[in-house]
């Protein structure tokens, strides 16, 4: 048993902790190609719901191949501010976005004004998606969307209250670091989002190459394990 998952025995198995739920099935990956990761960012985009995930995909190896080919979706073309004042040009906008077979949507709050294209790009890109993932308050996004309609999700812990009073009709999970449905999946805040897109590696690619990906990136959290 490597030190990562006899941790996760150790540490979560021994206390009955929960650190993702999946109902979701393996992942199967193109024979040739790559797989296109659509990031959907606006004004006020938490760097670190975006920027974990964006290096989990970018630091994959397989063969010596890198499968994942990351992309920023926005609004529009015009530049944005991430927090702390970063800015981004966006690779592309709701016009003229490529397919996707991930989409990471992490907590944002620059879409108001563009809530109905925002919601019309995500159910159709979602629909031709393998996942489409939320980090942190990026599920209100989802769920406004209409996306986790039916489903179990989660979001950020200081806004689970907010969220399971706003959208009645989606069953909220707390106290996990996240929740994988087949297609739609949603992590809670801010870190949280490295754990999901390992397990999203690993529904792709196995446990090896999600776990070897978590060693070079020198990520010690383990909440992305979850058990047999």
């Amino acid at each position: 048993m490597d030190r990562r998952r006899m941790l996760t025995s150790m540490t979560l198995g021994s206390l009955g902790l929960a650190a993702g739920i999946t109902t979701a099935r393996p992942l199967k990956p193109p024979s040739t190609g790559s797989i296109p990761v659509a990031v959907l960012l606006s004004e006020g985009a938490q760097v670190i719901d975006f920027a974990g995930p964006w290096e989990v995909f970018e630091g994959v190896h397989v063969q010596e191949a890198m499968p994942f080919k990351l992309f920023t979706v926005a609004p529009t073309k015009e530049p944005i501010r991430a927090t702390g004042g970063l800015r981004i040009v966006p690779d592309y906008s709701f016009a003229d976005a490529p397919p996707a077979r991930v989409i990471v949507v992490p907590a944002q709050g620059g879409l108001k004004p563009y809530a109905a294209e925002a919601k019309k790009w995500l159910v159709s890109a979602s629909d031709q998606a393998d996942v489409t993932m939320s980090v942190c308050t990026g599920a209100f996004i989802l769920a406004h969307a209409g996306l986790l309609d039916g489903l179990s999700a989660t979001t950020y812990h200081r806004r689970l209250d907010q969220f399971e009073r706003t959208f009645p009709k989606v069953k909220l999970v707390r106290g996990v670091r996240f929740v994988e449905n087949e297609k739609i999946s949603t992590s809670a805040g801010l870190s949280a989002g490295i754990d999901l897109a390992l397990h999203v590696v690993e529904r792709y690619f196995g446990r090896d190459i999600a776990n070897a990906t978590a060693e070079n990136l020198e990520y010690e959290g383990i909440g992305w394990i979850t058990q047999p």
